[in-house]
This record gives structure tokens, sequence and C-alpha cells, in this order.
């Protein structure tokens, strides 16, 4: 295995796990740029929780866009993200995308199901597209549904810990089907029957892309814990991975098969 950007490693290591491990079936020479693509995403996500102030969010939110941009930072993750920008390895329009997705969760609310679905769709989903044009995938568009699957996971377990922290990006509309506002999930009613809804929606966004060549394979492992995720919304929250969960995302690395 080549050495790896041992910083950045380390930092999407400890938050982001399950792309960590998931960025380890990546080509030697393009992991370190995939780390730093984890690392991106993971500092445009605290925006928003580092702060209660939404406005101080799209402040963040806007100091990344101007690095996207090309404004150089001494900074353990705009640095490297700025040579991988240069080296042609991450596109500007990518990251751009991804950033505008985030501005969303500065918003009070989300108000219908169908912008949480394109949120989705752009903030995870153009995450793992940008993943896949950087590993070589043939069609890196067709990953993006995959990755909006894995983000729909990922506010299914979730929303516990949001809700402790004032917060909730379930969509509007289903809280109201099932008689919830937002403020209901952070004062801790209990949200089982709209996650069992949601993890429908993302259920449906798992479709079976074009055939993945090894090389590309790391982009669309994120998919196989969403998969398990979505089976069974109503363990949401309730620790961490397990063995099983690692070892399928290891036998789908390395049979190519999600």
């Amino acid at each position: 295995m080549a050495r790896m950007n041992t910083p950045i490693a380390e930092l999407v290591r400890r938050h982001d796990p399950d792309r960590f491990l998931t960025a380890l079936f990546a080509p030697p020479d393009k992991r370190d740029a995939l780390m730093v693509l984890y690392a991106f995403n993971h500092e445009l996500a605290r925006a928003r929780e580092v702060t209660r102030e939404p406005h101080m969010a799209l402040i963040r939110l806007q100091w990344w866009r101007e690095v996207v941009e090309g404004t150089r930072r001494r900074h353990e993750v705009a640095t490297p993200l700025s040579d991988a920008i240069a080296m042609g390895q991450l596109l500007t329009p990518d990251l751009l995308a991804i950033i505008e997705a985030r501005e969303l969760e500065a918003e009070p609310a989300i108000e219908t199901l169908a912008v949480w679905r394109a949120w989705l769709m752009a903030g995870a989903g153009g995450l793992a597209v940008a993943a896949a044009r950087l590993l070589g995938a043939p069609e890196p568009e067709a990953i993006r549904p995959l990755g909006a699957a894995y983000g729909a996971a990922g506010v299914i377990r979730s929303t516990h810990v949001l809700a402790t922290q004032g917060r909730c990006l379930l969509p509007e509309d289903v809280l109201a089907e099932h008689g919830l506002v937002p403020e209901a999930i952070t004062a801790g009613a209990d949200p089982r029957t709209v996650l069992r809804d949601l993890a429908a929606v993302g259920r449906s966004m798992l479709v079976t892309p074009p055939r993945l060549p090894k090389h590309a394979i790391a982009a669309a492992l994120p998919a196989v814990l969403a998969r398990r995720d979505l089976a069974r919304p109503a363990l949401a929250g309730e620790g961490p991975r397990g063995f099983g969960d690692r070892l399928a995302v290891v036998l789908a690395g390395f049979t190519g098969r999600l």
C-alpha cells in the first residue's frame, strides 16, 4: 500500500471512518487525493456543526468556495486540496456544487421531500461523482444516486445526534404526514416512522450502476453500507459499525460486486 498523506488520512479515519475504509480500495496513486476530497467534505460538514448561527456557517462555506476558486491558504486540508485541483485530480465545478448543496444546511428547515432528495443528489451524490471522476470511472454520473443513497442513510443514522444539537435535516412535508414538525424532533419526539419512509426513498436511489472497473470501485463502496443501513432504519444511531458492515465493504472491494 502506498504511503498516504498521513495527517489527512488520519483526519478522515477519525471523522469519516466509512469513507476511510472504502478509500483503501482506491489505486495507491489516487488514495491521497481521495482522502483530501473526503477531508474537504468533512470540513464543509463542520461549517454548520461548529456554530448555531446560520450566517456563520455560510461564511465558513464561502472561505472554502474561495479556496476551490483558486485562493491559496495554508491549512491542513485547503493546501492539499488546492494542489489536487491544480493537478486536475479534482475539478472546480464538482467541488463548488458540493459547497452549494451544503448551503442548504444553513436554512431553518428543509421544506419538501423533493428538496431533500435534490440536496442529497447534489451533496453526497456530487461527492461520489467527484470520487468516481478522480478514480477514472467511465461514467462518473452513474455513481451519483449511490452517493445520494449513502447520504440518505447518513441523515437517518445521525438524526438523534443532530436533534441533541438542535438540528433536524428531515423534510417538513414528510414530518407533517406523521403529525410532526422539526421542533418536535429536536425536542426528542420519536422519528422512527418518518425514518422508515425516508429509508424507502433512500433505497430507491440504490440503482445498479454500469459495471465498474476495479480501479474505480472505491467511489461506489459507500453504497454497500447504505444498502445495509437503509434496510434497518429503526437502528439509526444505535452505536458504531459492526463487523458485518466492514466485512461487506471488504468483500465488495475485492470482488467488485456491489
